[in-house]
């Protein structure tokens, strides 16, 4: 069994946990050869740091599971010179002894995974990457809110004999609904009480995804990367927003492949023994970004954009509407990829359909409550536009990564 080669000090199985934390001291070359010198088990986590400065030296390796706080641990670990790396919990989950397990035998089995070397390693995201991140989930939050409670009063009204027209708004700002409501037909008292109050619910739920929205709006326009985003065909606000918190820092992905498949874009396939299986996108990768790139090729493909263009093509050959939008997503993941890395070509000028997006991002923003004037954004958002480049989608274009030049020894 080949272990971890790369390890030089002692490796530290770390099970977190809001208010403490367990650590074993696990030292040699593979998981069978390992042994365990020494645990601490139910440290409080205030005292972290000065635990760590006291029992571990710079050499050490902390291995942990991803988990609520592990980004913090990593973090608090790092402020003190001690390096610390997080295992995907979805594999550490599988090595779980169903028989007996503690806190002790996890820290033992974590610290035991990384020296086998087949754990896979969570990339830790900056600070502001992580806000973006905790931004991003509580729009999403606040959208399933929405969509639940808007089901829930059709639901109700669909019980009662009472149904909607599909494209019928049910914001507080349609009061024609609400009275359609009441006229429909005899409400009783209590019954009229509960629509009203789902009505409030879901007015509720609507103000705060309305709240997130406009700050991911404002986050996009005071960043010019993520605002050089929405030049790309299909891409606004929710999407530029979405490429950054998921993705962050894009220099970890040596080239478009590895984005692709991090993104889940890259088909799944079975090519074992005599059989072989080709499947779709689904099951692995960011689904919640996916989702967004998805929606976006989907509006590609109704355009009149040369992407679409291709799409259709392809469309015509294949028969199939997905997997023509999946394919216009993944050539849209590469330009992303390109555009990040900085490999651009200049823009020259602001078209109708560019203003028409920043126009939307102002409204969305909700500059006006900040007493910001939306003369003065639209013409501070075209500088930043005009003054980088853009990545022009070239569906036929693939990638072909360039040969290592050797270094001359010094």
């Amino acid at each position: 069994m080949k272990g971890n080669l790369n390890i030089v000090g002692r490796v530290i199985g770390f099970d977190s946990h809001p208010d403490t934390f367990t650590a074993a001291f696990v030292q040699g070359p593979t998981p069978a050869a390992a042994i365990v010198e020494k645990t601490f088990d139910k440290v409080p986590m205030s005292q972290l740091s000065k635990w760590a400065q006291k029992h571990t030296t710079a050499q050490d390796i902390f291995a942990l599971e991803a988990g609520g706080n592990s980004f913090y641990v990593v973090r608090s670990l790092a402020a003190i010179g001690r390096q610390a790396l997080v295992l995907e919990s979805c594999q550490m989950g599988k090595l779980k002894e169903a028989h007996a397990n503690n806190d002790k035998i996890s820290a033992v089995r974590i610290g035991k995974a990384y020296l086998a070397g087949t754990a896979k390693v969570v990339w830790v995201p900056d600070l502001k990457t992580q806000e973006r991140r905790d931004l991003f989930h509580i729009h999403r939050k606040a959208c399933k809110r929405t969509t639940q409670m808007r089901n829930r009063l059709r639901s109700y009204l669909s019980d009662h004999g009472v149904r909607l027209k599909k494209n019928t708004s049910l914001a507080q700002a349609a009061p024609p609904a609400k009275e359609r409501i009441h006229q429909a037909r005899e409400w009783s008292s209590c019954q009229w009480q509960l629509i009203e109050g789902m009505f409030l619910e879901l007015g509720q739920a609507e103000e705060q995804r309305q709240h997130w929205r406009s700050i991911i709006a404002r986050e996009v326009m005071a960043d010019p990367q993520l605002l050089s985003l929405v030049r790309l065909c299909g891409v606004r606000e929710m999407i530029a927003f979405s490429v950054g918190a998921i993705i962050g820092d894009v220099h970890r992905f040596d080239n478009p492949k590895k984005l692709v498949k991090y993104v889940g874009l890259n088909p799944a396939f079975d090519d074992s023994g005599q059989g072989e299986w080709h499947g779709g996108i689904g099951g692995h990768g960011r689904r919640d970004l996916r989702c967004l790139l998805v929606e976006a090729a989907q509006a590609i493909l109704r355009s009149k954009h040369p992407l679409a263009q291709w799409g259709r093509k392809l469309l015509g050959r294949k028969g199939s509407v997905k997997l023509s939008v999946a394919a216009i997503a993944r050539k849209l993941t590469v330009a992303i990829w390109y555009l990040m890395m900085g490999r651009w070509t200049q823009l020259e000028e602001i078209d109708d359909r560019l203003a028409l997006k920043v126009g939307k991002i102002i409204t969305q923003a909700r500059t006006e409550t900040l007493g910001q004037n939306r003369r003065s954004l639209r013409q501070e958002a075209y500088r930043s536009l005009q003054g980088v480049k853009t990545y022009v989608l070239d569906p036929p274009k693939k990638f072909i990564p360039k040969p290592m030049v050797e270094q001359p020894s010094v």
